[in-house]
């Protein structure tokens, strides 16, 4: 075995140097190749988040949000729930209208208080893009702190592209300054202002295409949240005078409703299965919230983390945690540190079913769909995958039919192309599920 897999590494002209790999078989390391030496982790730090998430946050935990009122101003309260989106917020107001209030004459308060008002953590990447896999978290968030952009060709050559915002709400401007192409010439390019809030789309649609979705972070999770229930208060007739504010729930107000998140499962497997990094980063202040801090950090968070790792005999050799999703070239890891973590889970029953069920599967869903298909670990591969430029991670687990479980962690630094790197470990798998 320890032979095949470094052949599959030679051939595929992957410098073993640059490789960090351990393949376990129960309580036997089967490969490994620079076990004990750091590497940058990418995401696959999110197994490492997901650990400490299962250890310290119960699966019957609900994340709450709140609408409180009190004759003048509605206050949004927002407990953390990383998964609340426009379903959810359709929920709050459609319990709110049965109050028969039709005019709030103060203003929107968004309480997000539960959290400290860091946006982007300092242990991220420090340079900001406006994708929303950089999205800003804080306690009172609203779909994934981002917003859809979709762009649709005209109906005929030369009209403007049909350009919608995703909610539709007054906290970004639309400036759209496509045109319509039977041939393109000129890219197409959305730029957001996240200063002025505005977003504006240039370059050419191609007549007859498909519709696109397009997918941007914002800046400011709370004057967000609270936009959007501007927004959607107006859609069910009820207008608000005031303006969208930060501040605290006053104990005067009455609460009016309460949302409960969806499980703690499914948040996990958002987190997972497209390695969302503000669900990591959410769920890792919620950590922190849960051990008592008000407001809660994300450094507190990851010292749980921290602890959780020197708990099954890790020590800093092993690792440097800096950032619970792997946003980072600051996180190191070695394949021996993860390989220790992967079987932890897979030794504790409470744990691992969950695990399981969030990870992306080979050929089936997430991040692994479009890898192994029509091979022996099509469906049989549950893995986190990571990437950074010149990082290329690959942890988790490939079953066996009959029933026995390979544990593995494949990490990767270097300059080699990242598609050749990913193959060379699909076919590790693929070898060792013929």
């Amino acid at each position: 075995m320890q032979g095949a897999v470094k052949e599959i590494l030679i051939k595929n002209k992957i410098s073993l140097e640059h490789v960090g790999l351990v393949v376990s078989l129960k309580d036997q390391d089967i490969a490994e190749n620079n076990a004990k030496k750091l590497y940058i982790p990418a995401s696959i730090s999110k197994l490492l988040t997901s650990y400490s998430v299962l250890k310290n946050i119960d699966l019957t935990q609900k994340f709450k949000t709140e609408l409180y009122y009190d004759g003048k101003n509605l206050y949004l309260k927002g407990n953390g729930d990383p998964s609340f989106v426009s379903e959810n917020l359709w929920y709050l107001v459609n319990e709110f209208t049965r109050q028969k209030v039709r005019l709030i004459s103060g203003d929107i308060i968004v309480d997000d208080y539960y959290f400290d008002d860091v946006r982007f953590d300092n242990s991220r990447e420090s340079t900001r893009v406006d994708r929303s896999y950089d999205a800003p978290v804080g306690a009172m968030s609203f779909n994934w702190n981002s917003v859809n952009i979709f762009v649709k060709p005209g109906e005929k050559e030369n009209d403007k592209a049909q350009v919608v915002l995703d909610p539709e709400n007054l906290y970004f401007g639309l400036i759209n300054k496509t045109v319509t192409k039977k041939k393109l010439s000129r890219e197409l390019i959305i730029d957001v202002n996240q200063k002025e809030r505005t977003i504006t789309v240039t370059g050419d649609v191609l007549k007859g295409g498909l519709e696109k979705a397009y997918y941007k972070n914002v800046a400011d999770p709370e004057q967000w949240a609270g936009e959007n229930l501007r927004a959607f208060l107006a859609q069910r007739g009820i207008e608000v005078k005031g303006k969208v504010k930060h501040g605290k729930t006053p104990s005067a107000a009455e609460k009016i409703v309460t949302f409960e998140s969806k499980s703690l499962s499914m948040i996990l497997a958002d987190m997972n299965k497209f390695s969302n990094n503000y669900v990591a980063e959410m769920l890792t202040k919620n950590m922190a919230a849960l051990s008592g801090e008000t407001p809660a950090t994300l450094a507190t968070g990851v010292k749980v983390i921290q602890k959780d790792l020197k708990e099954i005999g890790l020590g800093k050799e092993d690792f440097k945690i800096f950032n619970p999703s792997g946003l980072t070239r600051d996180n190191q890891l070695s394949a021996h540190a993860m390989g220790a973590v992967l079987k932890a889970m897979q030794n504790d029953f409470r744990y691992f079913p969950t695990l399981l069920e969030s990870l992306p599967i080979a050929a089936i869903d997430g991040t692994l769909k479009k890898r192994m298909k029509n091979s022996p670990a099509a469906g049989f591969v549950r893995a986190k995958t990571g990437y950074l430029d010149g990082v290329v991670t690959l942890a988790g687990y490939a079953g066996q039919k009959n029933g026995d479980i390979y544990r593995f962690a494949f990490l990767y630094n270097g300059p080699q192309d990242e598609a050749r790197v990913r193959e060379a470990f699909d076919q590790i798998l693929i070898y060792l599920l013929k």
